[in-house]
């Protein structure tokens, strides 16, 4: 038989679907994932959708590989914006905003990520396994120069914002107290409420009137991290000696885990992960910090001291990268539904406020990169984790951060920017406003 005839023999036993081109959506050619997506819509029109886990699942997968799928293809969102990333976040926030996902949709995904505890299991399982998953000499030899970097990170956002703000008229104080700490903060949580509240015991009006000022400017300040992310990440590419492509350090080399998953192995990462996250709630009890950075001390500490074994280690690793791999836009499409207000965002776009923002955001990651190549650090890898990673939502931003610069492995330094460097700025909220005297506020 010709080759001819052996192509066309082929072609008339495979399914019609299967002669389409090689694209695939989540690895389901374009057909198979679109039945599914249409099993979706039909069952929010008819009102079947299951509550709970199922239903909000079933959305933020289908919809968050879609727009991702898209927006990794789309040229200049994919080369400078943080591709499918930030579409996943915008698209998921647009169809909240716009009022195109259906109300009861809506409310369920948002208590699927928030009640659910959607997000705590996605960075639970990030935390273990990034750090487990790491030598011991890397993280000793990397995380005792990471201070400096962060330090940096809200000096240069607090110095180019007050100069932006003088430049364009805007009051430096408030520049500082109303837009810089708030976008430090480490999010909504750990950040933007208990600012607002020692903003109401120094200043004197209610917390519910600075959170309505500290959020627009959280939101916004979020955009832009993710926006230089995937700038950084383009960066990277044209100009390589800039970036140690996901490690943090020349001559440090984290090597990929190829040994392969097994049901077993992800069984036993799972519950690591869970562990360790409730060890660190535990702490939380006792000690006035974020469950997440003492999960990160407690996981570091005990990687560090050799105790935990090395099949644990490598289970925890597996599965973390079995949910870096499934479900990452899912919970970006979530973080976009649950998390980010479309409506404040676009409140917030005065040419003024924008800038300032933008100079909060280029000015964390142009001081946490210039001095973190003073420390020995990659310049990209130290803006993202100690810049970026402070000036996005916290845990959200981390993720959809990291995400935008394909950097997920960066996860355990962007929640100490985060959550430790979150509680320095309360720290610093607390010390500056009263000498600031009536800001914020005007």
């Amino acid at each position: 038989m010709s080759d001819l005839a052996q192509q066309s023999h082929a072609g008339a036993d495979t399914p019609w679907q299967e002669r389409l081109p090689h694209v695939r959506i989540f690895g389901l050619s374009p057909v198979m994932f679109g039945a599914a997506v249409a099993v979706m819509i039909t069952a929010m029109a008819t009102d079947t959708l299951p509550s709970g886990m199922i239903g909000a699942f079933m959305v933020i997968m289908l919809l968050g590989e879609f727009f991702g799928f898209v927006g990794d293809r789309l040229p200049v969102v994919k080369s400078y914006l943080g591709g499918g990333a930030i579409l996943a976040i915008f698209s998921a926030a647009a169809l909240v905003h716009l009022e195109w996902l259906p109300a009861d949709v809506t409310a369920n995904v948002t208590e699927f990520m928030k009640g659910g505890g959607f997000l705590n299991f996605y960075i639970a399982a990030l935390i273990t396994g990034s750090i487990l998953g790491m030598p011991s000499t890397i993280l000793i030899k990397v995380g005792k120069r990471f201070a400096l970097p962060l330090i940096s990170a809200v000096a240069g956002a607090c110095l180019l914002a007050a100069l932006v703000g003088m430049v364009l008229g805007f009051s430096p104080t408030e520049a500082v107290t109303v837009i810089t700490l708030p976008i430090m903060g480490g999010g909504m949580g750990a950040g933007a409420v208990p600012m607002s509240q020692i903003y109401e015991q120094l200043l004197g009006k209610p917390a519910s009137y600075y959170i309505s000022i500290l959020v627009p400017a959280l939101a916004l300040g979020n955009v832009f991290a993710i926006i230089i992310a995937g700038l950084l990440d383009a960066l990277g590419r044209r100009v390589p000696s800039l970036t140690g492509n996901g490690q943090m350090m020349p001559g440090v080399h984290i090597e990929k885990n190829e040994s392969t998953p097994t049901l077993e192995t992800l069984g036993i990462g799972l519950v690591a992960a869970l562990t360790f996250y409730v060890a660190g709630a535990i702490l939380g009890r006792f000690i006035p910090l974020h469950p997440y950075a003492l999960m990160i001390v407690l996981v570091a500490a005990i990687k560090i001291a050799g105790l935990m074994p090395a099949a644990v280690n490598t289970a925890a690793a597996h599965w973390f990268q079995f949910v870096a791999r499934n479900w990452t836009l899912a919970l970006l499409f979530g973080i976009g539904v649950a998390y980010t207000d479309l409506g404040q965002v676009i409140d917030a776009m005065s040419l003024t406020y924008v800038l300032i923002v933008f100079a909060v955001v280029a000015g964390a990651a142009l001081g946490a990169g210039l001095v973190g190549r003073l420390m020995g650090f990659y310049p990209i890898e130290a803006a993202i984790t100690a810049g970026l990673c402070m000036a996005n939502m916290g845990g959200t931003g981390d993720v959809a951060v990291l995400s935008a610069a394909n950097r997920m492995q960066l996860m355990p330094f962007a929640q100490i920017s985060s959550r430790l460097g979150g509680a320095l700025i309360l720290l610093i909220a607390g010390i500056v406003v009263p000498m600031l005297g009536s800001s914020p506020t005007g």
